[in-house]
């Protein structure tokens, strides 16, 4: 079975916070655009397994990819009130885990990387420039295998000074990224706090992740509108504010005017440390 075929088949389906309070799993098969491709379906391995996972609180997509072979595994962006559920599925699965991946230092959510490490034992991966704890330091370039497969690093800074896009690659093509908050669908995070810059984001979106091929899948670390996915080919024709010029993009980011995020003095100081500050109790096993 192929990558978006399980991806269909395999994935919890997304439940929108307006639509639904029963659970907090999101599913890859919102319709077929999840995969549009068909040449997709067929570059990628049988022996990949991909979940995509949702928090209904912070809008905070959590990623599960495995060799199914070896039964390696990685998870990207986990959240620490969903420990729970992760680590269920990926018992459930007969999965190991490897690696817990941060896209960034969060200030939306507390991760949970720190509570996975004491679940299973698995190592917590961020970005050297960002200054946080983990027990993997990655710049780009770097790779982060799990199985026979791997994920290459590519620094794309600007929203955070630390942020990383993870890219998924067969037979020497990108598949899909994994865009945090640099790129998201029709949007991309903000860049008023956390040494943010407009001017790099910008240059880094459009020199790193808009430069992979067309078909390439983008999968971003946050979405409010009940999308799942995106393509390279979409935000390059479809992004509001990336379609733009360079200095009609910083001025758009200049006068977006958001509040105060309303998590970050809780996400911060735990994220700098692998989710390990003042973790409220009802989080704790």
């Amino acid at each position: 079975m192929s990558f978006l075929a399980r991806c269909i088949t395999q994935s919890g389906y997304r439940l929108v916070k307006e639509a639904t309070k029963v659970n907090s799993v999101c599913q890859a098969a919102q319709t077929v655009r999840l995969f549009q491709s068909r040449r997709c379906l067929s570059t990628v391995p049988d022996n990949l397994l991909f979940r995509q996972l949702f928090d209904q609180e912070s809008y905070t997509y959590t990623y599960l990819l495995a060799d199914t072979e070896r039964k390696e595994a990685i998870l990207i962006d986990p959240v620490v009130e969903l420990v729970k559920r992760d680590v269920q599925l990926i018992r459930d699965l007969g999965l190991k885990l490897a690696f817990a991946l941060n896209t960034h230092v969060h200030a939306d959510h507390v991760t949970g990387t720190g509570k996975l490490k004491k679940e299973l034992a698995c190592k917590s991966v961020i970005a050297e420039v960002s200054g946080a704890e983990a027990d993997v330091k990655v710049k780009d370039g770097d790779t982060i295998p799990f199985g026979e497969h791997s994920l290459k690093v590519l620094s794309t800074p600007g929203h955070t000074s630390g942020c990383l896009t993870y890219v998924f690659y067969h037979n020497g093509k990108a598949v899909a990224a994994f865009t945090g908050d640099a790129l998201l669908i029709r949007g991309c995070g903000r860049t008023d706090f956390q040494q943010g810059d407009s001017s790099l984001l910008y240059d880094m979106v459009h020199g790193k992740i808009l430069s992979l091929p067309e078909s390439t899948l983008l999968y971003p670390a946050h979405d409010y509108n009940g999308q799942t996915v995106t393509t390279v080919g979409e935000e390059k024709k479809l992004n509001p504010r990336l379609t733009k010029s360079k200095e009609e993009f910083v001025k758009i980011m200049e006068t977006l005017n958001l509040p105060y995020p309303k998590a970050i003095d809780r996400a911060l100081p735990a994220n700098m440390v692998c989710g390990q500050y003042e973790v409220p109790e009802e989080t704790k096993t």
